[in-house]
Formats: structure tokens, sequence, C-alpha cells
């Protein structure tokens, strides 16, 4: 996305039911961030520019890449943590606005087109008052792409255990981490088989298959970031780029090359 202004909407503003039918703003750089559970009356749709973004919204909880978006609709309690450095973006809208949104909140593809509405929309000031003409287009161009942008089954169950919750946080801050799933449990002080048995239970996925997620899911940020397939398979603990791909392919039905080639084109279009 591209440079975007640092302002912030004040807590009132977002909790407001009143006001402009959309408030946007952005984060461009800063320290890891994490906010408690919380709700308010408008809609927001967030995403992280870098890094890793764990949501807890609607009793669930993911983990969610810088290339794609959350969307939270009004009165849904939610919270976040990054998993390094944060640079993100908000937008806030009206409940009035959000009767043909998401009735639930769900992981979108993020666009091109997307992304430079909120930019621009970004460098409003955040002044209270009513949209111009100017202005109400490029807000119905974000709540369009809300609408039809489509839905990403890329997020991923967080464990509640706390030992396991201690685990999945550190593989999403360092995917990388090769660490045996033995060495893991008895750092967090976990029996073997209970971390297997409870992964399992607790996410649907078991620990080698959740790391292996969690992986795809921060070589889909590398890669949009312009890393090249071999850095990013190396630096995510991969022993040969082979291996990446194949895994890649699997996952997504197209090779690392190929899925940004398509996305790519789609945008442009």
């Amino acid at each position: 996305m591209p440079s975007v202004s640092s302002s912030l909407i004040s807590p009132k503003a977002a909790s407001s039911a009143d006001g402009p039918l959309i408030f946007a703003v952005a984060r461009p750089t800063g320290d890891a961030r994490m906010t408690r559970p919380h709700r308010h009356a408008r809609g927001q749709l967030l995403g992280a520019m870098r890094g890793l973004l764990s949501i807890d919204a609607d009793g669930s909880q993911w983990v969610v890449p810088a290339t794609h978006a959350v969307w939270i609709p009004p009165d849904i309690e939610h919270g976040l943590r990054s998993h390094g450095p944060f640079a993100g973006w908000s937008v806030y809208v009206v409940p009035s606005a959000c009767a043909d949104l998401p009735g639930r909140p769900c992981i979108l593809e993020t666009s091109g087109l997307l992304r430079a509405a909120v930019s621009r929309a970004a460098d409003w000031p955040n002044t209270g008052r009513a949209l111009d003409a100017a202005q109400m287009r490029i807000a119905g161009v974000i709540l369009d792409e809300i609408r039809s942008l489509p839905h990403a089954a890329l997020g991923l169950p967080m464990p509640r255990d706390r030992r396991l919750l201690k685990i999945a946080r550190a593989l999403s801050a360092r995917p990388g981490d090769d660490r045996r799933m033995e060495e893991w449990a008895a750092w967090a002080g976990i029996a073997p088989r209970t971390l297997t048995r409870r992964f399992v239970a607790e996410t649907g996925f078991s620990f080698t298959e959740w790391r292996q997620r969690v992986r795809l899911l921060r070589a889909l940020e590398m890669l949009a970031s312009g890393e090249s397939v071999t850095t990013v398979a190396l630096e995510l603990g991969y022993n040969n780029v082979s291996a990446f791909i194949a895994l890649f392919r699997r996952a997504y039905g197209v090779t690392p090359g190929q899925y940004y080639g398509v996305r790519t084109v789609a945008c442009a279009g």
C-alpha cells in the first residue's frame, strides 16, 4: 500500500453510530501492537501492511497475513496482536451501511483497488464532518470491495490451552523455528502426547500441519513484499526450495510465482 497518514481515530469516533459514512486510519510503522478485547458500534475492516496478525473475534481466533484483511461487523467483541513490528490500517463503517455487508467476521482477499481507496481515505482529516461528493465515491468503492471481495480460508485457528497458545504465538512470530515437537512440548511444560491430542482438538490441525500452515501464511506475506522464492523457503526452515514449492502447490493449487502472477493480472484488470 502507498504511504498513508498515521493519524489515529479516537475510541469515541469508532464507537459512534453517527458521523461520516466511514473513517479510515493507518499506522505505517510502529512497534508490536496488542489490543485487548473490545467492541464498537461501527463495523471495522482491518489489515496489516507488514507482519502477521492474530485476531480474536466472535469466539474464534485466526492468524492472518498482510495480503488479506479481516471484516468485523458492528458490536462484535474482538482483539488483536501483531507478531513483530506493526504496520496496519483500519476502516470504520457506520452501522447503517453494514446491513448488506458480511454478517459474521471473515477474512477477505485484498485488491489493489481496495488498498488504493483506503490509502486515499486515510489521508482525510478526521473532523467528524460529513464526506463531500468525491469522498463519498471513494467510500462507496471501499464498501463495494468489502461486499464483493472473495472470502479466503486462510485464517489459522489458534489453540486456547495456555501452553499450546504459548507455542502457537512463538511459531507465529518465528515460523522458521525448526525445533522438534518434543522440544516445543518441553519448552511449554506439556507432555508430547497431550500436545498432539489437544492441538488437533483445539485447532483441527495436527501440530505439524499447523506449523506448515503458519509458514505458508508468512510465505504469502514475504512473497508479496518481493522476496525471492529461495529466500522465503530458506528463511522459513525448508531444507530445499523444491520442498517449499511442492507444499505451496498442494496448499494453493499453483506455484508461488503463478499465484502472484495471477493476482497481479487480476488486480490490473
